[in-house]
């Protein structure tokens, strides 16, 4: 099928269709990987999730008649899926299965077939219990919070207020990663001083966050603008910045602390970049997060 071109300094729309018999979250992440190579394009995105049965398929398939764009699916019935391409071939549709070249390969390789299982990746196995008693030790050890639980984290990040300390712990608890976090505040003139627990933790990988001072007084400039809150200039005030970052590093060096820059980092690059570092100095718990 021949897709006209068009010119790539003119902003576009389209739609894009993601349909699947799972959560669909597969064709989300591929969805935002691939549209955010063309700047100049903006995907509406319509999402239809466990599209299992014969009439979840036709609303589907009306809804992508009434705006039709680009569909992208994850389908195993082999009925639905010849069902999802003979519509969109008559149409003139673009329709890719994003699964299908992955799958092929890596069963030549192995030299066996797919299970046909629906949502496979999402068996109750004991990674996935794993996985949520790690958001719930993230919750309970988020901001400082029983900081006498940290002794049985594998990851505790350490950082001045909006230096992304929350997001990058939730995240790389869905990934496994039992991890909590200490904000660092400075305490009149002796500036930040680390909580006592942090001496007694020897099984975590101590992380230290820091970014730009520019970049930390916009976020907590939007914070408080969100939160209509008035009467806090120290918190925004550049040269204090400076000085709870400067105070943070020298500390962060003194222990000896791994430290990253998260001022142009999204949360996902943090996170890797810390799963890097864990793989390296907690090598056998790195390598039964992925066993």
């Amino acid at each position: 099928m021949s897709i006209p071109e068009r010119n790539p300094n003119i902003s576009t729309c389209f739609h894009v269709h993601l349909v699947s018999d799972s959560t669909g979250e597969t064709l989300v992440g591929m969805m935002k990987a691939s549209t955010a190579q063309f700047r100049n394009a903006t995907a509406l995105e319509h999402l239809h999730t466990l599209v299992r049965s014969d009439s979840q398929m036709e609303r589907t398939l009306q809804a992508i008649e009434n705006k039709p764009g680009v569909v992208l699916y994850t389908l195993v019935d082999p009925e639905k899926r010849k069902s999802l391409e003979t519509f969109c071939s008559a149409r003139h549709i673009p329709c890719v299965s994003i699964l299908d070249t992955t799958l092929a390969m890596m069963g030549r390789y192995l030299g066996v077939t797919t299970t046909a299982e629906v949502g496979a990746q999402r068996t109750l196995d004991d990674a996935y219990y794993n996985r949520i008693a790690a958001l719930d030790f993230a919750m309970a050890h988020d901001d400082g919070q029983q900081m006498d639980g940290l002794v049985d984290a594998e990851i505790v990040l350490l950082g001045v207020s909006r230096t992304s300390k929350t997001p990058t712990s939730i995240y790389l608890a869905n990934r496994g990663y039992k991890t909590g976090n200490i904000p660092l505040v400075p305490v009149g003139i002796e500036g930040i001083v680390l909580p006592p627990i942090i001496d007694e933790l020897k099984e975590p990988l101590v992380i230290g966050l820091v970014a730009s001072p520019d970049r930390i007084v916009e976020i907590r400039e939007n914070r408080l603008k969100g939160l209509s809150a008035t009467g806090r200039s120290g918190y925004t005030d550049q040269d204090l910045v400076r000085n709870e970052l400067r105070d943070a590093k020298r500390l962060f060096s003194r222990r000896g602390f791994p430290v990253i820059d998260v001022s142009r980092r999204s949360i996902e690059e943090t996170a890797a970049q810390i799963m890097n570092l864990f793989k390296v100095h907690r090598p056998e718990q790195a390598a039964r997060k992925h066993r």
